[in-house]
């Protein structure tokens, strides 16, 4: 959907702000024994304090605040009792809901030292949502945001998650339209301004193949292979504009 006011832009400016100050508490927090679920806590409190509710909890009864996915878990991880070590890659995926609108960013961090791999796929992963971002503009078409996925992914080694989407957001989670990460040359729409856009490559660094754990939420590798989901919420425009950063 569009922002067509004054006041929706500043609804989703708020919002925005609330995402990125909830990531940068979690990013601080992140460390060696931390528990996903204490990580969970720390963001609830932030949208308690901020008078907002969280949107996976609220919209599909999702059992947390926000989604904490570890390893090869792509997205949607359950957050718990598991305890985060030395080396791992942790994704942080924050949607709170704030005063009827709604924004998305998720940021995937090592948790200490990450290793040369871990090291190459968040390096690849931050330089593909850039390239995704920047090909948000006033009249490009759809396609253009899958297709720098795709190529920036490519050129560095990576798989792209093809089965994983973005969508529009604004006034709740999953709203049209859908933006795949890779390129379909169906996808001719043209991006108008004022459209806001949840952008989220998922990037891999073997299969791009994908299992369902028995919680039911979270979405894994099928061969275990290291996974990244990095995510802002933008608005389409001559450039556009990230609301979550």
């Amino acid at each position: 959907m569009s922002i067509e006011t004054a006041e929706e832009l500043e609804g989703m400016r708020r919002v925005g702000a609330l995402v990125t100050h909830t990531l940068r508490v979690l990013r601080d927090a992140v460390r060696p024994g931390i528990t996903t679920g204490e990580l969970d806590d720390l963001a609830a409190g932030e949208f308690a304090r901020a008078g907002a509710t969280s949107g996976p909890a609220e919209l599909v009864d999702f059992p947390a605040s926000i989604c904490v996915s570890v390893n090869e878990e792509v997205v949607h991880g359950v957050p718990g009792a598991r305890r985060l070590r030395e080396g791992d890659l942790v994704t942080l995926d924050v949607t709170p809901l704030l005063d009827g609108f709604c924004a998305d960013a998720a940021v995937t961090v090592s948790v200490g030292r990450p290793r040369p791999a871990a090291r190459r796929l968040l390096r690849t992963a931050d330089a593909v949502l850039r390239e995704a971002v920047a090909a948000a503009v006033t009249g490009a078409p759809l396609s253009a945001i899958g297709a720098a996925t795709e190529r920036t992914a490519t050129a560095a080694g990576a798989t792209v998650v093809r089965e994983l989407v973005g969508d529009g957001v604004r006034r709740t989670m999953h709203e049209p339209p859908s933006v795949p990460n890779v390129y379909s040359p169906r996808l001719r729409r043209p991006l108008n301004e004022g459209l806001v856009l949840a952008i989220e490559p998922m990037i891999g660094l073997g299969s791009a193949d994908l299992v369902m754990r028995d919680d039911g939420w979270t979405i894994a590798t099928a061969d275990g292979s290291l996974a990244a989901h990095v995510e802002h919420t933008v608005m389409v425009g001559m450039p556009p504009t990230v609301l979550t950063a």
